[in-house]
């Protein structure tokens, strides 16, 4: 890096709409991807436990306004996403979303982040830490007739739970019923006359959606939804750990350049054409990998005891370091600690058992299926 350049640290930190929100209901704010933001909120009800729990009773509302949200638009714009992406824009229908993944020449990932069709456009969010960094990569390698439109004056909350539904169908209106959308569906509808775009998604997961709206307008909509009794604000802490309960991968933790999607278990990102025909950055060494395998497998692990693990502990087989904890915390919802790693291929199984080292300490730790806690998205009646 030269004297000239700055990286995110470097920066000052941003203001997003809700900061003076965030404030006035007692948040603790931290800095986060560039930004002040609420790690946990103060009261009788605070507390990150608190938090998480509430939002998997319940609903919680988080601000992810440091999120980017990009609008591309232009001719053969499948054509020319579909090269930077592993994504098969022809089976992306109006009105649906999909997780991809923005990948080095080496099949390394630069971000993880969801694409939704648009008319005329595709719509993504990218995460905040490295949102422009993403929008550098993307400008260098579209085409000059493609307009990236990066949304700075749009906010982006996130209401999860299992009532997040019922509170926000009280004021979500538009040509037909919130409960119209399922799991990666969204649609354009109206709250408190404003109007906002609505996709059934999220991070926890929880059944909830994703609010993508003006920025004028995110105080007025926070307010009004935190109005609804089944509705609390929520902060990054709990964020966290209702993520990792759910096995969802956090970009800079568990993702990396150094991590390539297979080993991530990731596989599901790269859709099914594009296996076969490629042409995507890493595409030569990410199909090997799906054919061969991987030296290495990301696994969720859970551990004996209270004692939880950190990023960065290192995970032994006898005398044998086979691995490393990318995420790892206590869990509310099932009262144990649990963990994420990635542990060499041979110690991967279900099952098997292993030792994790913290605080100079071997702590017993066993492989067991991911998530942790099931997903209860929403994906239509039965």
């Amino acid at each position: 890096m030269s004297d000239t350049e700055e990286t995110i640290e470097d920066l000052p930190l941003g203001t997003l709409p809700l900061d003076a929100w965030h404030r006035a209901q007692g948040a603790r704010m931290v800095p986060f991807a560039g930004y002040e933001m609420p790690i946990q909120y103060a009261g009788p009800f605070g507390g990150i436990v608190a938090e998480h729990e509430w939002t998997r009773t319940s609903a919680g509302l988080f601000d992810v306004s440091h999120m980017g949200q990009l609008l591309l638009s232009g001719p053969d714009l499948d054509a020319v996403v579909e090269a930077v992406l592993p994504i098969d824009l022809s089976t992306l229908k109006l009105g649906s979303q999909r997780y991809s993944l923005l990948l080095d020449e080496n099949g390394g990932v630069l971000d993880d982040l969801m694409v939704s069709r648009w008319p005329q456009h595709l719509y993504l969010v990218v995460n905040g830490a490295t949102k422009w960094d993403d929008i550098g990569h993307l400008r260098e390698y579209l085409p000059d007739e493609i307009t990236l439109n990066h949304l700075e004056d749009r906010a982006l909350l996130a209401l999860q739970g299992p009532k997040a539904a019922d509170a926000l169908a009280r004021h979500a209106t538009g040509e037909y019923p919130l409960s119209a959308l399922t799991f990666m569906k969204f649609g354009q509808f109206r709250l408190a006359g404003h109007d906002v775009t609505i996709a059934r998604a999220g991070y926890t997961g929880e059944d909830g959606f994703e609010i993508s709206l003006s920025g004028d307008a995110a105080e007025e909509i926070a307010t009004l939804l935190c109005g609804e009794p089944e509705v609390k604000p929520i902060g990054l802490g709990a964020r966290d750990s209702l993520r990792l309960e759910a096995g969802l991968p956090l970009y800079g933790h568990d993702l990396s350049p150094e991590t390539s999607p297979i080993e991530a278990g990731l596989v599901f990102g790269i859709n099914k054409r594009r296996r076969t025909e490629g042409g995507y950055p890493g595409a030569e060494r990410i199909n090997r990998e799906i054919v061969d395998g991987t030296a290495r497998k990301w696994v969720g692990l859970k551990l004996d005891g209270r004692m939880p693990a950190r990023e960065g502990a290192e995970v032994f087989s006898g005398d044998e370091k086979i691995g490393v904890v990318t995420s790892g915390g206590f869990s509310p919802s099932l009262g144990y600690p649990i963990a994420v790693a990635y542990v060499a291929s041979a110690h991967a199984a279900e099952g098997t058992a292993l030792e994790i080292e913290v605080r100079n300490k071997r702590l017993p730790a066993t492989v067991v299926p991911m998530p942790f806690v099931p997903h209860r998205y929403y994906r239509g009646s039965k």
